[in-house]
């Protein structure tokens, strides 16, 4: 049974380099408590004031660990990637502190089927997120793209010329194409939800969810 976590529970970040940094900022924004740890001293100082918590700290050491208090937290994310086994280490610590929750960077596959083996519950790619959404938009198709791991895609971009001007029941976008526009933008006004007597207009931006073929399929139709 998977335990609970609370939306607003606070949040353990290890390592402050550019992933764990901007995780750490987001949250901070996002007003959850975040307490962020690194054995560099000049990374915890210039985050000291940016999140709740700064800490220098080896969270390779399970005693370290222990005295910040990261058994208390119920989230934690290892954003340590350079060295595969610092964060393998940190992880299986973690672990052993039976924190609930455990987001961890990986910087190859074998590096998180590791993680995943030595207990995370989610493992994180960054770098190949990354390349595989710039490798969508570069093609000019695309807007945005956001890619889940059971290959289900929002994609953001402008709509193709044959679902323009007409109602999306009328169009039959999802039975020919088996892709389902959810959200639509018209010029200087906020998405709205798309209905089925949704009209699209030239200058309209929408999104659109479906497997990532499908979605290459739709995305390709003349503009």
């Amino acid at each position: 049974m998977v335990e609970q976590i609370r939306g607003d529970a606070p949040v353990l970040v290890i390592g402050l380099g550019r992933f764990g940094a901007a995780c750490a900022g987001e949250l901070d924004r996002l007003d959850r408590d975040v307490l962020a740890i690194d054995a560099n001293l000049e990374l915890v100082q210039k985050w000291s004031e940016r999140v709740t918590h700064a800490v220098q700290a080896d969270a390779r050491n399970l005693d370290a660990l222990k005295q910040i208090g990261a058994q208390d937290f119920q989230v934690a994310v290892v954003a340590t990637g350079s060295s595969i086994e610092s964060s393998v280490l940190i992880t299986a610590n973690l672990v052993d502190l039976k924190v609930p929750q455990i987001w961890a960077k990986a910087v190859s596959q074998s590096h998180g089927k590791i993680l995943a083996r030595v207990g995370a519950n989610h493992v994180i790619y960054p770098e190949r997120e990354a390349g595989e959404r710039v490798a969508h938009l570069v093609s000019g198709r695309m807007l945005d793209f956001i890619r889940f791991d059971d290959d289900f895609v929002l994609a953001k971009m402008y709509p193709p010329k044959y679902i323009r001007g007409i109602g999306l029941n009328k169009s039959g976008v999802r039975t020919k194409f088996n892709v389902t526009v959810v959200g639509v933008k018209s010029p200087g006004k906020p998405f709205r939800y798309a209905e089925a007597d949704t009209v699209v207009t030239n200058h309209d931006l929408i999104i659109v969810s479906g497997t990532n073929s499908d979605i290459e399929r739709f995305a390709s139709l003349e503009r």
